[in-house]
């Protein structure tokens, strides 16, 4: 099988647009910004500037993908170009951590799994693009209510109003979540891993690279569900103690 690893020019352009919505958010809209929050800030910007396209881009992808399309089918152009779109973010992302958050291992160790897995079905494998986008369409379209509600929080100790969105997004944010990172997430998973265990993907998504994939995605998964978990456990608790007093 041929292998090609390269940078793109779109890779590069989506990257040098990430950089420049980072360095805006960071030095011109959070600049009134105590140096606690600037940086995260920033960082929700671009994972904004990243989801809402992502979503849109993926469900175009997963609409006008070969038919009939399996999760070892070639990757087509435009999933190349969904897959980079989403790279770019990472590695940005990924430096932003890297530069201001190097203790935070979870998320660096998140970034760098993505970006494997990505990097590797768009340069590497050259097939199963299909299967990834799907799974970035499930975790990004909770992404754009996230970031609000993690602007919010940074807020909500000096703003009512930001105190009231956090609150009023909890619960909802929470059981959007839950619906496609705990249901149908892990229900996609399952498909997915059954067609490889199958052996349906025969030489065309070799054997190391289904296995490293389904590792990282079930890991992501977990992670995630053991989050949303704690926030509800958090939340619940919350609520509670307001009923109490």
């Amino acid at each position: 099988m041929e292998t090609s690893i390269s940078f793109t020019p779109t890779l590069l352009t989506f990257f040098t647009m990430f950089l420049l919505i980072y360095l805006f958010a960071r030095f011109v809209l959070f600049r009134s910004w105590g140096p606690k929050h600037r940086p995260e800030a920033s960082s929700c910007i671009i994972s904004l500037a990243h989801s809402t396209p992502a979503v849109f881009m993926a469900i175009h992808a997963i609409i006008h993908s070969q038919t009939p399309s399996t999760f070892a089918s070639p990757n087509t152009s435009f999933e190349n170009t969904v897959l980079e779109y989403s790279i770019a973010y990472f590695l940005v992302d990924l430096l932003h951590y890297l530069v201001f958050f190097p203790s935070d291992v979870l998320f660096i160790l998140h970034h760098l799994a993505t970006l494997y897995v990505f990097s590797t079905c768009r340069y590497v494998v050259h097939h199963g693009a299909y299967a990834i986008i799907v799974l970035l369409f499930l975790a990004e379209i909770t992404s754009g209510c996230q970031n609000v509600w993690t602007l919010a929080s940074f807020r909500k100790a000096d703003s009512a109003a930001a105190a009231k969105l956090y609150d009023f997004l909890s619960p909802w944010f929470y059981a959007f979540y839950s619906v496609f990172r705990v249901v149908l997430g892990p229900l996609f998973m399952f498909k997915m891993g059954l067609f490889y265990l199958s052996g349906a993907a025969g030489e065309e998504v070799p054997r190391w690279a289904w296995v490293s994939w389904m590792v990282v995605i079930v890991i992501a998964i977990c992670v995630s569900i053991l989050w949303v978990l704690n926030h509800w456990k958090d939340w619940y608790r919350d609520k509670l103690q307001k009923k109490m007093r």
